[in-house]
């Protein structure tokens, strides 16, 4: 759009010039035209917004829109799901925070308080002082010899190929600035998560991109050689996702540029799409071997799995032998089936898989009745914009939480739902440099680290004020939800916790 809109300028131009020799008030069009010129050329220059640097002029319709969203967004905020992108009051809040703005609200709350389903933390007559700083875990049980202090909120898996360049540079530098790790996605290791120097998850898929033989086989050399990079803190083998469980990542051809064929060792052009079960292990006794063959070859940094809850049985069975054999990850990232993708077939997104709150409840149950929740560390996800949604999945039993939809909302995402078609208007999740260049990595970095620091310092606060010393202290007798009109109970009541 900027080459367009300069091209038109030099058209409008001569135009003009020619008109002002055949028809004299032809330099009255140009005196017209000059104002919009001079802020598409000003928007071209800004580097805050994306949508006004990749669509000059006309992207300011969408800041115009934006200051009556109250108004016409209201059945979308009401009809909201979990399932659907995020709502206004949700992107307002990133938007605020990853702005360092105002994000206090008048008039009270937003919510229906007396809504079925709505939830809620009481608060204590003696309130507690909670340092932001102190809300860490550290992952890595006695198999581990390198363990991980651990943010309790980080970047969530999002691949370089799903994401720009631009995007991944100021995610790896807002998780440098605010002290928090980036998950790499399956897509590898690439230039631009190193490039910033912050911490990553590095997340290794069925595709085995980053340590991949040329025929698609896990290549123990080329892990170990990029595991025991020094910003590589943990790695995390990705059994399933929440979005499309059972089916392997999908990264559709027009987005495999020549350097993502290089890092991934795959066809340039070529949809790429993984295998949907892993080929260097076959059950979860092998899958147990292949964890502590990947823990020896890192040099002992905490190795963990990634899944989304299917058959409950194969979940327990494989808590089961973890407990037989003393072998077991340092971490287990529960996923639910609401999670939000680039691209994913309609039936696995929408049909596939357990609830991540339900999902959650049962995988921290099951490692607490076999005695392996103080060794195996639970990280989950779930639409994370506040304080209070942290909150809640650390009640259920989480110690830790990815966030990926309101880190891209920090980046400049604006929900338009073109990820998988290479047309990002916010030049987020695109391979076109016309469109990525719009994302100034400077100033996203600054606004990924202010989203992570802001929440978490209202977390602090929002523990201290149910007078609780530590975010450890959080269980499911805090967590409410309204059953009915007149019926409040506790999530404790609801899913009574293994004893």
């Amino acid at each position: 759009m900027r080459k367009q809109f300069r091209i038109a300028f030099v058209i409008v131009v001569l135009l003009n010039v020619i008109f002002y020799f055949v028809w004299k008030p032809g330099l009255f069009n140009l005196i017209l035209t000059a104002p919009f010129f001079a802020i598409g050329f000003r928007d071209i220059a800004q580097k805050r917004h994306a949508i006004k640097a990749n669509f000059p002029v006309f992207g300011h319709l969408r800041y115009i829109m934006e200051s009556i969203r109250p108004e016409i967004n209201q059945y979308f905020i009401e009809s909201n799901t979990d399932g659907r992108p995020f709502s206004r009051e949700q992107r307002s809040v990133v938007y605020q925070r990853a702005k360092k703005v105002l994000d206090t609200v008048a008039f009270g709350t937003q919510h229906n308080l007396y809504a079925q389903g709505y939830e809620f933390v009481n608060h204590s007559m003696y309130p507690k002082h909670v340092h932001s700083k102190e809300l860490r875990t550290l992952v890595g049980s006695d198999l581990c010899k390198q363990p991980y202090s651990l943010s309790v909120l980080n970047i969530s898996a999002m691949s370089f190929g799903s994401l720009s360049p631009h995007s991944i540079l100021a995610l790896n530098g807002g998780a440098k600035d605010g002290k928090f790790a980036h998950n790499t996605g399956e897509g590898g290791i690439s230039p631009y998560h190193l490039e910033p120097g912050g911490d990553l998850i590095w997340q290794i898929g069925t595709g085995y991109f980053g340590c991949r033989t040329h025929d698609g086989k896990f290549d123990p050399e080329l892990f170990k050689k990029n595991s025991s990079h020094p910003q590589v803190k943990m790695i995390e083998l990705k059994l399933s996702q929440g979005a499309k469980p059972g089916h392997g990542g999908i990264l559709p051809g027009h987005k495999v540029t020549e350097e993502i064929s290089k890092i991934r060792n795959v066809p340039m052009g070529k949809d790429v799409i993984s295998p949907p079960g892993h080929t260097a292990f076959t059950d979860a006794s092998s899958m147990l071997d292949f964890i502590n063959s990947l823990r020896e070859l890192s040099g002992g940094k905490p190795i963990g799995i990634k899944l989304c809850i299917g058959h409950k049985q194969e979940f327990e069975d494989l808590v089961k032998i973890m407990k037989e054999r003393n072998m077991y990850p340092d971490y287990i990232v529960v996923d639910g089936a609401e999670g939000g993708t680039g691209a994913a077939p309609l039936e696995f997104a929408n049909y596939l898989g357990t609830p991540g709150v339900d999902a959650l409840i049962y995988a921290v149950d099951i490692l607490k009745s076999y005695g392996l929740k103080g060794q195996i560390k639970v990280i989950a996800t779930g639409k994370i914009t506040t304080a209070f949604d942290i909150v809640k999945l650390l009640c259920l039993g989480a110690d830790a939480t990815y966030a990926a939809r309101s880190m891209m909302l920090a980046l400049g995402c604006i929900q338009a739902l073109t990820c998988n078609n290479n047309k990002c208007p916010a030049g987020v999740a695109t391979q076109n440099p016309d469109l990525y260049k719009g994302v100034h990595v400077p100033t996203k970095r600054q606004r990924v680290k202010n989203f992570h620091n802001e929440t978490l310092e209202a977390l602090a606060h929002l523990v201290g004020a149910m007078g609780l010393n530590s975010a450890d202290d959080l269980s499911r007798f805090h967590l409410h939800k309204r059953i009915e009109a007149n019926r409040i109970k506790t999530y404790e009541e609801m899913y009574p916790s293994f004893k």
